[in-house]
């Protein structure tokens, strides 16, 4: 899969308002860490397809945005996810190194969640907990942050979870296997989506915060 090359002029578009997770790669034709540092992102944006879009910037042809995140040396790694920087690593990075800078804005193989992870994503704002509970139960306790979609009327509603500026939609229950299959028919039908190992249940056991009322 080709990395987009990003300047000045559309760099709100294809970055701040992407819908996945960006890998931002600032390099310079000149630069020689940054030509070994090529082929690696190209295979990863191959693999990661759909998860993590890789885009490269010219930092002698789009000034205002070296300046904009301090460039002193490149290569340099950005991490962004719902138009905020997340993470960065400057300097050549080997694959094993970037996997490990991306993986937490990334589901699970399965698209399976572990309650703790889900509670990094939230507060990296990465992720949006989406209650597929009837909507009496989720008035009472939920994860905090979550919007109540049941399951009822889930398959009505992907322009809702579409919408997410970025924010990874990852269902959840009492426990596992009704999250589990309708987040399956969500990316069946196009909508990138995971699911809460364990559900609520395993959220509460994880003594991970519930919001009440």
């Amino acid at each position: 899969m080709p990395i987009d090359l990003v300047t000045e002029r559309d760099f709100e578009a294809k970055v701040l308002r992407s819908d996945i997770p960006v890998l931002i790669d600032l390099y310079a034709d000149w630069c020689e860490p940054c030509k070994r540092l090529e082929p690696i992102l190209k295979e990863l944006a191959g693999e990661l397809e759909g998860k993590l879009k890789i885009a490269r910037v010219d930092v002698e042809r789009s000034p205002l945005l070296a300046r904009g995140f301090q460039v002193r040396s490149i290569p340099m790694l950005l991490l962004i996810s719902g138009g905020r920087l997340v993470d960065q690593i400057v300097g050549l990075a080997d694959k094993q190194s970037i996997l490990k800078l991306v993986k937490p804005l990334l589901p699970a193989a399965a698209d399976e969640i572990e309650p703790k992870q889900l509670a990094d994503l939230l507060t990296r704002r990465s992720a949006l907990p989406v209650d597929i509970r009837e909507a009496s139960v989720y008035a009472r306790y939920r994860i905090p942050g979550a919007v109540s979609l049941p399951s009822s009327e889930l398959m009505n509603r992907l322009d809702t979870l579409r919408a997410t500026n970025g924010r990874i939609p990852v269902l959840y229950s009492r426990s596992t296997d009704d999250a589990k299959e309708l987040a399956e028919k969500l990316r069946a039908a196009g909508v990138p989506a995971a699911f809460l190992k364990g559900g609520f249940l395993h959220w509460e056991a994880d003594g991970l915060d519930v919001e009440r009322g």
